[in-house]
């Protein structure tokens, strides 16, 4: 450090104060770009945003009844993660195929799912590996091991949709042709639960995945399960996290990673979650109940508050969604049961079909996905799953309703308008007083019809995270196995909500054929 003394030479007092300004220049610059590599450009405003499919343990999966609060290896990296960032952590379910379109859309700054490094993905993404893994073929406890991947030949194999076992099998499947022999019948399934369920119940012969999470599963069904076959793929050694490409974010997260690997915390994860084969350790506990059906199980999914906040948020779609749509669909209708042609009625009449014809669910994954992508509003954290659902049915639904109300509208007597026009009622008063209550009663069963179907179609949301039902469901049955013990609870609050709004509607069919009736008496009189 140098010193300065007024009895020092001039010269000496311009070497020393360059010498300072250099220290000084060198420690800001040093300071900066250390403050540039402490924090990656995937963090904003403060928040560490992950996507997860918490339907892959050990890796991510819901422990508990708290949906929004998944667990596994997974998690605790991302907030080992945030906590070395001065982040708060914010995680996002969804399922997986939504995973990196999510990414892409900026809906999320990381992506960390038990996802595999591979380079078709690292086109369009970076990664940065983090756990070391292997792929392996599983079956069933008394299935004879493999001594290749050849004797798959002619077999069912079971893998999850999404993933890039399918690719890779059908690589496999080219060389069995090749060498004459029966290629493997590859089975794709949305969950890995449901690949699982598939290998049990004897439907297919094998199932492949990744040795952590068959580790699992054979912990989970104790023993039902067990690895037949570790064939050497190299694509399949790394598990990674995704981001979007960026080297400096891919290096700074790289060396977090490494950081995290060389303290000793990953080593310390690893032994949590039991990254390891288990089935050579004694003490697994091999009782089971024997039951074909676990009523304790089903009350507990029937009572339990997970299912009851979700049965709550597909009610609440279906409802503000069909409001929202009838009160689109009465204007449309009205427009287009004018019989003079317009340049208006030929767009709502495209808009009619255009809604009609697509596929409903693409139209959720289209709102979801591909809008924030033209619209960057769209990306912001107000944009929820439950906003995204309720725009996409209303929309959808309200093409539906559009025909309904056109329909009853054109079945009233055009005479009465004439009629009532002739009584000097304006047009306003008209459709209140004459019109619309004629074409209400017409329209009602139908609209209730619609309604039980959109109560039903709500289901289609958990494809991009909602927690609605049948998400709540899907996340239950993949934490503890019990198929048919949280789909039957699941089928019972269905059950009641349509039976309900059947016999709401039956009430109201009778209270206006009564109506109806009392007039023609009271007429007759």
């Amino acid at each position: 450090m140098p010193r300065f003394s007024p009895h020092q030479p001039l010269m000496q007092w311009f070497q020393h104060v360059v010498a300072l300004l250099g220290i000084l220049f060198m420690a800001s610059g040093q300071l900066g770009s250390a403050r540039a590599e402490e924090l990656p450009s995937f963090i904003h405003d403060g928040t560490l945003t992950i996507c997860t499919n918490p339907t892959l343990p050990p890796m991510t999966f819901v422990k508990g009844q708290d949906v929004t609060h998944p667990e596994g290896f997974d998690i605790d990296v991302a907030h080992f993660l945030a906590t070395r960032w001065h982040a708060q952590l914010s995680v996002i379910t969804m399922d997986f195929t939504g995973l990196f379109p999510s990414l892409g859309a900026q809906r999320c700054g990381l992506v960390m799912s038990g996802i595999i490094r591979t380079p078709p993905r690292e086109k369009s993404f970076d990664a940065v590996s983090y756990q070391d893994t292997a792929l392996v073929v599983a079956g069933r406890a008394n299935t004879p091991v493999l001594t290749s991947m050849d004797e798959l030949s002619g077999k069912d194999v079971a893998v999850e949709s999404g993933t890039s076992y399918v690719t890779r099998l059908g690589v496999i499947n080219s060389a069995l042709v090749a060498a004459g022999k029966a290629p493997m019948i590859i089975q794709q399934y949305p969950t890995e639960e449901q690949v699982v369920q598939q290998v049990l119940i004897g439907r297919v012969f094998a199932f492949v995945s990744q040795d952590v999470e068959i580790f699992f599963r054979m912990r989970q069904l104790q023993g039902k399960l067990h690895i037949l076959l570790t064939p050497d793929i190299p694509d399949y050694r790394h598990f990674a996290i995704y981001l979007r490409q960026n080297k400096q974010d891919q290096e700074l997260l790289q060396t977090a990673i490494t950081a995290l690997e060389t303290d000793g915390t990953l080593a310390t994860l690893r032994n949590k979650w039991s990254i390891a084969d288990q089935s050579t350790k004694p003490g697994t506990d091999a009782s089971s109940s024997g039951s074909i059906f676990d009523w304790n199980a089903f009350f507990s999914a029937l009572t339990s508050r997970a299912f009851i906040h979700g049965a709550l948020i597909t009610l609440t779609v279906a409802l503000l969604s069909h409001v929202i749509a009838i009160t689109l669909s009465v204007p449309i209708a009205i427009a287009l049961n004018n019989p003079q042609r317009s340049v208006l009625k030929i767009v709502l009449e495209g808009y009619v079909a255009l809604f009609r014809a697509a596929p409903t669910l693409l139209q959720l994954l289209f709102i979801w996905n591909a809008v924030p992508q033209f619209f960057p509003i769209f990306r912001e954290q107000w944009f929820t799953p439950f906003l995204a659902t309720v725009l996409a049915l209303s929309i959808n639904e309200s093409a539906y309703q559009v025909e309904i109300n056109r329909s009853a509208l054109s079945a009233v007597d055009p005479g009465q308008e004439l009629g009532a026009s002739a009584l000097g009622l304006n047009r306003r008063d008209i459709y209140w007083r004459v019109i619309f209550p004629q074409a209400f009663r017409i329209a009602l069963p139908p609209t209730i019809n619609e309604f039980i179907n959109l109560l039903k179609m709500t289901s289609l949301a958990s494809v991009i995270s909602l927690q609605e039902l049948l998400a709540v469901t899907q996340i239950q049955v993949a934490r503890t196995f019990a198929f048919t013990e949280y789909y039957a609870a699941a089928l019972v609050y269905y059950l009641v909500m349509v039976f309900f709004f059947l016999f709401l509607q039956k009430r109201v069919e009778r209270r206006f054929t009564w109506s109806d009736r009392k007039k023609v008496v009271s007429n007759a009189a």
